[in-house]
């Protein structure tokens, strides 16, 4: 296992900055994810720790070793892509062992590191069929053997999912994650996939145009982004731009054109040492955190409104209450029948605990 240690690194293409110093480090036996939309960067820097890609500046380094202009096969990783890159015309056995026979293994050990790698996968009795006759799950099985056959040092996986159905995505996930803490390797995982990243994750990083936005577990990810780029990319939540007014105890209060009256946010939502007088600001809530009834309730932040919409996802419903002509907050609410939906037309009263408004500036950079 090893650390990955990337220092000031960029990757320019021509004109184009593809990724914008990049501090990081990635701990031994630690499962972190790159995450982020199309072109934001993660999958170069994942090509420059694989070593498909030099940086144009900085330092790639495994533990102390410098590996910034070593060439992939001397890196000791194994990559997992997109599409499994695999050899259709082979069996899964040749599949897997194409990595150990490069390696000039010898045929006792490569027979034996196969059947154990294929054991661990759940592939054993696959061993001898074509790849092109198996399933797209079973195939990214194969993959991650190949992979992890060799041995590596670091897992690289690159949206290995993407290609599968829900269901089976959900059944791979479990599967990557349970052969990760099996061989305690250090693994990098590259996804656009927010709900991929929670629940597999150690660490996350979230990358917009080019430059990693914020770092932490998927819990301080998503109830305490740093901006409100990270807000919106991870899950759902109200997002509205506040100026703020003045401190009161414990609490903050703001104030938004876009309501008709003010916002108070416990001080322990703020990050006020993450942004200046100068930031535009904006209070960001998860629609889980709204509370609505019909009845009025007593206490700050609390808005009277009309349902708009209700939409029912099965395990959850979401109500949408138009506040005023240009605010309607969403909230979700576990499923607990029918008689707990509300009506549309309904008139409700939305209440945002002021200890679940998270605070945070507008992200920098290009939009």
């Amino acid at each position: 296992m090893s650390t990955v240690n990337l220092s000031e690194i960029t990757k320019q293409f021509g004109n184009v900055t593809a990724v914008k110093g990049l501090d990081l480090v990635i701990k031994e036996g630690e499962f972190f994810t790159f995450l982020g939309p199309s072109g934001c960067g993660k999958t170069t820097t994942l090509r420059m720790i694989a070593g498909f890609y030099f940086p144009t500046k900085g330092k790639v380094k495994f533990n102390e070793r410098d590996m910034t202009s070593v060439s992939p096969e001397k890196r000791n990783t194994g990559m997992v892509f997109q599409n499994y890159a695999l050899f259709p015309h082979m069996t899964v056995f040749e599949n897997v062992a194409f990595g150990l026979k490069v390696r000039k293994i010898n045929k006792t050990e490569v027979k034996r590191r196969v059947e154990d790698v294929l054991k661990k996968v759940r592939l054993e009795q696959f061993i001898d069929r074509q790849v092109s006759q198996l399933s797209g799950g079973q195939q990214q099985r194969v993959a991650l053997a190949r992979a992890l056959v060799i041995e590596p040092d670091i897992l690289l996986l690159d949206e290995p999912l993407s290609n599968l159905d829900a269901r089976l995505r959900d059944e791979m996930r479990t599967e990557i994650l349970r052969l990760q803490r099996e061989y305690g390797i250090t693994t990098i995982y590259v996804t656009h996939d927010q709900v991929e990243a929670l629940t597999m994750s150690d660490r996350i990083a979230v990358f917009n145009l080019g430059e990693c936005q914020q770092v932490g577990t998927p819990t301080e990810i998503y109830n305490k982004p740093v901006n409100d780029f990270v807000a919106e990319f991870i899950g759902e939540t109200n997002l509205l731009p506040v100026e703020r007014e003045k401190q009161e105890g414990e609490v903050f209060t703001f104030s938004s054109k876009d309501l008709e009256q003010t916002v108070h946010v416990a001080h322990t939502e703020l990050n006020i040492a993450d942004y200046n007088d100068t930031d535009n600001l904006y209070m960001s809530i998860r629609p889980e955190a709204v509370e609505i009834s019909e009845t009025p309730i007593q206490a700050e932040n609390v808005f009277s409104g009309t349902v708009t919409l209700v939409q029912f996802t099965g395990e959850s419903v979401h109500t949408f209450v138009k506040i005023n002509e240009s605010v309607t907050i969403k909230t979700t609410a576990l499923n607990r029948g029918p008689s707990t939906y509300f009506k549309e037309g309904t008139q409700v009263y939305a209440y945002l605990p002021e200890n679940h408004i998270r605070v945070i500036p507008e992200a920098k950079g290009d939009k």
